[in-house]
């Protein structure tokens, strides 16, 4: 593997920079923190390793910390200042010049029960676990700058709650989490062998089982602060391992990369084994 750091530049999403500068420079200018969340924060997450994006993606996902609507709707105005317009669901916005849709999930005093309610029509969008996973953000280099994205294992959670809450329209969210499987080995490759030696097999080593038994070690400290957090994924891991026929998560898996269901659902069951195990 190289571990030469790649440039944000590697990212598959045209004006990525430009549109980064805005939120960051609007967004500190009203002192409002936000993070760098979905595909473009794993992205980058990925190329600190010298791993290249898998997919690109015209969207770019930022998990904004405010206490109201109406701070909400001032971020929005401030924004439209610089050539974004609203669409249809309130939390997405649009920069027709270069092309790229920004969703802003806002987090904090604002939820209720986990949710933040905008208006009659939409009332649902779940904000569960951002608290939890973004206050152990890392920062990324930007060129001059920084951006604060969330730890992959805390990716991990953030893609199960979002694909269990809209499984039809975020078919992405498992193809996400399984790139991450697949090079939790080798990024965290130092640590599992001084560390995890405890899981290894004496036969049948297979590095995707140990990184997602790992995976689930690591992303567990989540699951201790929040029950809500811990409910949902045991819950979803649950719906995908004790009927395989039926898992959505595994047959997925197993299509995408001609395993049989049985290996597809052993990966669903070592990473629950890693969220649960003291």
């Amino acid at each position: 593997m190289s571990t030469s750091k790649q440039s944000y530049k590697e990212l598959a999403i045209p004006h990525f920079k430009e549109v980064f500068d805005i939120i960051d420079r609007v967004l500190t200018g009203l002192g409002i923190p936000y993070y760098l969340i979905g595909v473009s924060a794993i992205s980058l997450e990925l190329l600190q390793s010298g791993i290249k994006p898998a997919r690109g993606t015209k969207d770019i996902d930022f998990a904004i910390m405010i206490a109201s609507l109406s701070e909400f709707q001032e971020v929005v105005r401030a924004l439209k200042k610089d050539g974004f317009n609203k669409v249809e669901a309130p939390w997405t916005i649009y920069h027709p010049a270069f092309g790229v849709v920004v969703d802003l999930l806002p987090f904090g005093e604002i939820e209720q029960e986990h949710t933040v309610n905008f208006n009659e029509r939409f009332t649902d969008l779940h904000v569960l676990g951002l608290k939890e996973v973004l206050s152990k953000a890392k920062l990324i280099p930007i060129e001059e700058n920084f951006v604060k994205i969330p730890p992959l294992p805390g990716m991990v959670l953030l893609k199960l709650i979002a694909w269990s809450d809209r499984p039809e329209d975020r078919p992405n969210d498992l193809y996400d989490i399984l790139l991450i499987i697949e090079h939790y080995f080798e990024l965290e490759y130092d640590e599992i062998i001084t560390r995890h030696h405890d899981i290894f097999p004496e036969d049948d080593f297979n590095q995707l089982k140990i990184a997602a038994r790992v995976l689930g070690r690591h992303a567990r400290s989540y699951m201790l602060e929040s029950p809500k957090v811990s409910e949902r994924i045991l819950s979803v891991l649950d719906q995908n391992i004790d009927s395989p026929a039926e898992s959505v998560i595994a047959k997925r898996w197993a299509r995408q990369k001609g395993w049989n269901l049985e290996f597809a659902v052993e990966l669903l069951m070592e990473l629950k084994k890693g969220l649960v195990e003291k």
